[in-house]
Order: structure tokens, then sequence, then C-alpha cells
């Protein structure tokens, strides 16, 4: 027999961003919960509204499984003593296990006997379980915020109002400050009442009777489908924004689409900056035209019913306009600061109180993009163009509406120095400086927004590191691995030819020649080295089978671009059947007898066999070619060079006894294979390569 389990807290309002993670915790608590303690269930649900988090698990069985358990004792030789009884020690083992010796069997394991006992315990009834374990669920979650209230010691993410605890009809005792459990949850907090929950299996029904969408997958439904309708309706493009919509999921138990207009004066401003204002300060949904251009109109989604919408339209409107005519002040104010007294301002803010001011990076960032430029050779008007990006990258966080909206950014001071007469690709630039802003974000799309990008995130990185700042763990304040990230993207995308180790040594010597470094470069570079390595394993990983990326970076991931090559046609070679496996084994073969050579040095005159005169050949036949190919980044040629050799190399393991009992001969030979092993190295180590 088997009942629904239902257990709710009804809490005063969560803030939406932790609710989410909350719901999952507690489901994951409840199940863990159950499997430990032997207790069969069906489906598991869980729900989450601004006042509650709540778990549904239906079949619960009224009963744990009974159980036999063998436990494994001391050898025969242990447990028994030369008379034949029991010895100590296997006494000693009945009476931890809580059983009589005469329990005692014999089973053999691995050629010898061991005592062994059966222990069986009978299942528990589920309900007389219950109460502790939901009250031990509760203290066992952890949130990113935790609050007192009244005089009790206890914390949870917010105040706890009902509880609400079900077995099948049954009510589950327990109580937390103050709070008794019962069979009454609460409805919307307008709309509905205090309502009756009469089993367990009926809660979702009965908080819908109280305007209550508890599911939080139909409330998404019921939002998403309002939109799109209201867009078919309207003939508009509604832009849900996925963060926006989990915010608002999480804000409403009802939830109503309505929308309203603003006045369009207002689209005179970037259309950026009203798009924020609205999604940030009033987490309304924009509302765009065919082409992309935003519409004098929004969208918002009401906790409630479809009652007085044109009130609540005109409430929110009335909102907007105080908000967008602030963006409007601040938009037409920031005009009148020109692009030099910004600058100036930048040098009273602090960037790290070791590291320097705001002013000192923007010096830095100029530095290392003029010499990042200089490696990468490019033209007298790229170079100009990367000069001036960088020297006004960071002007517009002075101004009033970066202070007001902190992810503008970049957007304004793209549009603030098109303004102020800057070229177009330095405009461009101060935007896309701040590219890739996360992992999903485009890199910069101009060579002189990739360029100042680099900069920027090296300058930051080699900064921190500097003043011995480096991530661990999930501490990462400066967003260190994501701006690492994008540095390799940048280098992929772009196909820059610059090397991870250059770009180290510029960031440094920068450092070093603007400011004492409190660390050894030495010991700088070895940490940046490391840190690097994994955020190319990471971008290797998303495409590449685990072993071919361990392959690919042992030998080398110093170049972002060959690295990758190397790994994408090393993922097609090994995609491509038993052919290549035979390959790799006669590579391996090659790598494992090498590790014996002294030096990797060919005497040719000391061949005997025409097997390794010929191996010799066929590797100097493909070397040049194979060394231009990795020079070239052309991962696909290089491994199809190597693989030319592979008949060569099977024929002389077949025919050459590579450990002859002439000195001189076997040094020969094992400096053969350590000098063709000295190339596949260059490649990949094949023998992390599993099969």
């Amino acid at each position: 027999m088997s009942k629904d389990l239902l257990f709710e807290i009804g809490l005063e309002e969560v803030p939406a961003r932790f609710l989410r993670a909350a719901m999952e915790q507690l489901e994951e608590r409840m199940v863990k919960w159950l499997e430990q303690s032997r207790i069969a269930y069906g489906e598991v649900h869980s729900y989450a509204t601004p006042r509650r988090l709540a778990v549904l698990v239906k079949s619960v069985a009224e009963k744990q499984e009974d159980v036999q358990e063998e436990v494994k004792g001391p050898s025969r030789k242990i447990a028994l003593d030369e008379n034949g009884n029991w010895s100590k020690a296997a006494l000693g083992f009945a009476r931890g296990q809580g059983v009589d010796p005469e329990q005692f069997t014999f089973k053999e394991l691995n050629g010898v006997e061991y005592i062994y006992v059966t222990k069986s315990s009978n299942g528990v009834e589920t309900s007389a379980l219950l109460s502790e374990a939901l009250l031990g669920i509760l203290p066992s979650m952890t949130f990113p915020k935790h609050m007192r209230w009244g005089s009790y010691e206890y914390k949870f993410i917010r105040p706890i109002r009902w509880i609400t605890a079900l077995f099948g009809t049954d009510v589950i005792d327990l109580e937390v400050t103050g709070v008794k459990s019962g069979n009454v949850t609460r409805g919307h907090r307008f709309l509905g009442t205090e309502a009756v929950v009469p089993e367990a299996g009926a809660y979702q029904e009965v908080l819908r009777g109280q305007h209550v969408i508890v599911d939080v997958k139909e409330r998404e439904g019921m939002i998403l489908e309002q939109i799109e309708s209201l867009a078919a309706e309207k003939n508009w493009t509604i832009a849900v924004k996925d963060d926006l919509l989990e915010e608002v999921l999480f804000l409403v138990e009802t939830p109503t689409v309505l929308f309203g207009t603003f006045d369009p004066a207002f689209l005179n401003i970037p259309q950026e900056v009203l798009i924020t204002s609205m999604r940030e300060h009033q987490r309304y949904f924009p509302v765009l035209d065919g082409q992309g251009q935003l519409l004098p109109f929004f969208v918002t989604v009401r906790n409630g019913d479809k009652r007085s919408l044109d009130v609540i339209a005109k409430g929110n409107e009335k909102v907007l306009r105080a908000r967008l005519s602030d963006a409007k002040f601040f938009y037409e104010e920031d005009q009148k600061l020109e692009i030099k007294d910004a600058l100036s301002k930048l040098e009273s803010i602090v960037f790290h109180e070791e590291i320097g001011t705001v002013g000192d990076k923007v010096r830095r960032i100029r530095r290392i993009a003029d010499q990042i430029g200089e490696a990468l050779q490019i033209s007298g008007t790229d170079s100009e163009s990367v000069s001036r990006a960088a020297d006004i990258c960071k002007f517009d966080l002075v101004t009033q509406m970066v202070y007001e909206f902190p992810e503008l950014q970049g957007v304004m001071g793209e549009d603030y120095a098109r303004k102020a007469g800057e070229r177009e690709d330095v405009a461009k630039a101060v935007f896309e400086h701040y590219q890739p802003r996360s992992a999903s974000d485009d890199v910069p799309s101009s060579l002189v927004g990739s360029i100042v990008s680099i900069a920027d995130k090296i300058d930051t990185i080699v900064g921190c590191f500097s003043i011995g700042i480096i991530p661990t763990g999930s501490q990462d304040p400066y967003a260190l691995r994501r701006q690492s990230q994008g540095i390799v993207q940048i280098l992929l995308a772009k196909q820059m030819p610059l090397t991870l180790s250059q770009l180290f040594g510029i960031a440094l010597g920068v450092h070093a020649e603007l400011r004492s470094l409190d660390r050894q470069p030495d010991d700088i570079r070895k940490d940046l080295a490391e840190f690097f390595s994994l955020r190319v394993k990471k971008l290797l990983s998303e495409t590449l089978r685990y072993d071919v990326v361990d392959a690919v970076i042992s030998a080398g991931f110093d170049d972002v671009i060959s690295v990758v090559s190397r790994g994408e046609a090393l993922m097609q070679a090994v995609n491509s059947g038993d052919d290549f496996k035979t390959t790799v084994e006669s590579f391996n073969r090659v790598s494992n007898l090498a590790a014996k050579a002294e030096k990797a040095e060919v005497q040719e005159p000391l061949f005997v066999e025409e097997a390794e005169s010929n191996l010799f050949r066929a590797w100097q036949s493909i070397t040049a070619d194979y060394h231009a190919a990795l020079s070239e980044r052309d991962g696909a040629k290089a491994l199809a060079l190597l693989a030319d050799i592979k008949e060569a190399v099977t024929k002389f393991f077949d025919s050459v006894m590579v450990m002859a009992e002439d000195e001189r001969v076997r040094a020969n030979r094992l400096g053969l294979l350590a000098s063709i092993d000295r190339d596949l190295k260059q490649f990949a180590d094949f023998n992390k390569l599993v099969w």
C-alpha cells in the first residue's frame, strides 16, 4: 500500500532569484531521505511561488523495506583456534554484530574461507518516521541569505508562517518556530483564502481554486501563451529574455499578461537605454517591430486576474514615465561631458588599491593593445584606431547613465563616442572591448575591438595574479575565469596567430614597467599557464572526447588555434574506425620503446636491417611537410602525414629486434624511435587515447 506525501512551507515573500534553487533543493533533500530510509516512492513534484516551497511525492510506501544484510568477518584461520573453538576475534565480531556465533556460516572468497553472518532488519512504518525527517530537512537547506525572526534562533530564507504536511489524509505532526503543521494552506494573498487540503494528492487543485498556480512549468506556459497571443493580436515582437522571464515567473502566483504604452518622444533615446530601464527597474518586456526597432509599448505580468487591467496598465504607465524621464535627463546631461574630462575623472576611481586606478588600468591597456597590434602586424590605420580605442575604452564609467545602469557600460560609450566625432571603428571598439560578456555572448566582430578586448582582459588577469588573487573553488570576484575564457574564444574566432605565452609576456612586461610586481614573473607565468590550460581544456571539451582533449593538450596548448585544429583532426580520425586504431597502436609502440633511449640521435651507417633504413627514409620524407603543417596550424594535414609512416613502422617492428646485443646498434635504433616520437609528441600524446 502507498500514500501521497505533501510538505509545504508557507513563507513571507521570498526574492524571486532564490526560489528555483530552493525548490530544487527541497526536492533533492526529500528524495535523498526516502532513498536512505529504504522507502519506495513514485513521481516527485516540487513547487514554488513567492509565498511557498512545496514538494509532493506520489505513491510513498507505508512501510520501509525489510532488509537482509550479509556481513563478512575474519577468515577461518583467524576465527578458529587450534582446538577448533571460536577465537577472541570471532567472538568480538559476533558481539559487534549483535548475533550469536552459532549463526556464523563459512564462505569462500578468492580462495580463502571467511565467516559470514546474515542480519535481518524489519522495516518501520513510514508514518512513524516522517515527523523527525521533515524537521531534519528544513535546517539542512542552505540559502544565499538567511533570516532570523522574533526571538527565535532558527534561520531560514524567510519567516515561516504556515506548514502543510500530509501523508495521505493524515497530518504529520511537527512544529517549527511556534508554527504547527496542519492540513490548511493559504491561497493568493488578495484573491484567495485559507483552504483545507483534504489529502496530499489534492494539493495542486485546491490551490488552483484559491487563485494560485503552484506548478512552475504551468505558470511559465501560461505566461508565454498569453504573450504569444498578444503578440499575434497586435502584430508585435515581444522580446522575452530568459532571465527576466525566470524572475517574473517567481514574482506571481496567478499570471495575467497586460500591456501599456509610453510617450513616443522617448524613442529619441537609444533603445538599449529604454529597454534596460524597462527590464531592470520595472520587469517589463519590450515590444519591437519586425525590424527589431523599439515600439512605444511594454508588456508586463500581473499577479492577479483580469479585473481592472486598464487601471493597472495606467498605473504602470505612470511609473514608467518617471523612469524614462530620469533616463532622458541622464542621457542629455551626459552629452555635456567631453571625453577628455571624463578620462581625467578615471584617475580618482580605484580599480584595486594594489593595482591602481582605472586611469592606471587604461594606460596599461593602451600599452598592451599597441604591443599586440605590433605582434599581429596590423595596418597603420588599425594601429591608430587600437590606440585611440584603448585610450577611451573606459570613459563612459563616469557617466550618469552607466552609474544608474552599470550593464550599459560600453553601450553608452559607443553612442557617446560616435556623437563626440570619434571614428566609427573606435566607437564600435568601445562597446566591443567588453565582449564576450558571458559564455553565450558574441566575440567582438572587429579587429580593433578584439585587440582592445584581449588587452583589457589580460591586464585584469595579470594584475590580479601579480598580487596573489587567483580563483579557487567557486571564489572568483573579478570574473577571471570568464575573462580568460573570453580571450581564448577571441583568439580562436579571429584566428589570431598570437600564443598565450606571447600574451603573458606582453602583459607582464607592461605591468613591470608601470608598477612594481609583488611576485616573481616566472611564478606568475606558471600560474597563468596552469589557469589558461583549464580554459583551453574547457573549450575543447565542448566538442571533443575527454581522451582526445588530454592527448592534444599534452602536446601543448600555447597556440590556441593549433591545439583546436589538432583536436578536431584527431577526433575525426578516432571516429573513422579501426584502421586509425592500428595506426595509434604503432605510434604507441614507438613511444614506449623511445622512453628507453638515452638521446634522439640517428647514424645511418649503423643501420643493419632494410626495415630500419626504410623507416628512417619514410620519416625523413614527411618531416619538412609535417613541421610546415604544424606551423600553419593545419592539424588534418599534419596527422595525415604521420599516418603515412604507419606501414614503415609496422614492418620495422615485424622484422627488427630493437634491443639488439650490439650496444651501438641498439642505441641507434632507440635513437631513431626517439626522434620519431619527438615529432609524434608535437601533435599529441597518443598513449592517452582510450579505445
